[in-house]
């Protein structure tokens, strides 16, 4: 299938992958070492030299142990921390997902081509992991990223990020159900609360749409099945600032810097 070329469209999952880059080198060979400045560096936290400076300093841990040695090297599997903050020798990268039904969201074997994350790594060699999950029987958005903090922050079961979703069941969602997830459901001994929900326009009572931040394993599945409904379809079609718009069921798209920058401020 041909990539959408449009701006702002997403593209198609079989793309032609990226030129090695030296950090791809090392990911081919874990037994080579990168100088520590250059790790830095390329981490995006400062020139080499100004990375030179902060080691001899006493600003960079490796696996937990300060380094001040000029010409260190590391691995790309070591843990490498700048003023306490895990980095990577990746670029931040950020990739909108539109995910298809019956595809995985992180990678294992039995999976095979089932995976979405593997197919971006058609893309990009960053290590990316997504910020919560769907089940391969849902679609809709996930965010894939090798931003660490943000993922952590967006991530974050009690606070989460508003989400949007729309769910097909497999009878009438009653009012009084309605207003059971407004006045808080409790789940494996929390208590989870839904902001909106409401049916869909020009559908059946099948189907509702509901918005919600738990960013809790599986809560919208939870949810159901403790009112007692089965879900024979979840989307969803936002995530915090993020919207399905110009996006096809099975394309993705790299984040702006404005979209990138809201998500912090989230």
């Amino acid at each position: 299938m041909k990539s959408d070329k449009s701006k702002g469209k997403g593209k198609k999952f079989a793309q032609k992958p990226k030129k090695a880059t030296k950090v791809d080198q090392q990911i081919k060979d874990p037994k080579a070492g990168m100088r520590l400045n250059k790790y830095i560096a390329n981490a995006g936290i400062c020139s080499r030299r100004e990375a030179d400076i902060f080691i001899e300093a006493g600003s960079v841990s490796v696996n937990g142990k300060p380094v001040t040695e000029m010409g260190y090297k590391v691995k790309l599997d070591d843990e490498v921390k700048f003023d306490g903050r895990t980095i990577n020798p990746h670029p931040k990268e950020y990739y909108l997902l539109n995910k298809p039904q019956g595809f995985y969201t992180s990678g294992k074997i039995e999976h095979q081509n089932k995976t979405a994350l593997n197919l971006l790594h058609k893309v990009t060699n960053a290590k990316l992991e997504p910020i919560g999950r769907l089940e391969n029987s849902a679609c809709g958005l996930i965010l894939y990223t090798n931003d660490g903090t943000l993922a952590k922050k967006l991530g974050n079961a009690k606070k989460g990020i508003p989400q949007v979703y729309e769910l097909q069941l497999n009878k009438v969602f009653t009012a009084e159900d309605m207003d059971a997830l407004k006045a808080g459901v409790l789940i494996e001994g929390f208590k989870v609360y839904v902001d909106e929900v409401s049916y869909v326009n020009n559908k059946s009572h099948h189907h509702i749409g509901l918005e919600l931040k738990s960013m809790r394993s599986k809560v919208v599945q939870k949810l159901m099945t403790k009112l007692g409904y089965e879900i024979i379809k979840m989307d969803r079609t936002v995530f915090g600032n993020l919207t399905k718009l110009n996006l096809p069921r099975g394309h993705f798209r790299a984040l702006t810097k404005e979209e990138v920058i809201h998500l912090g401020m989230i």
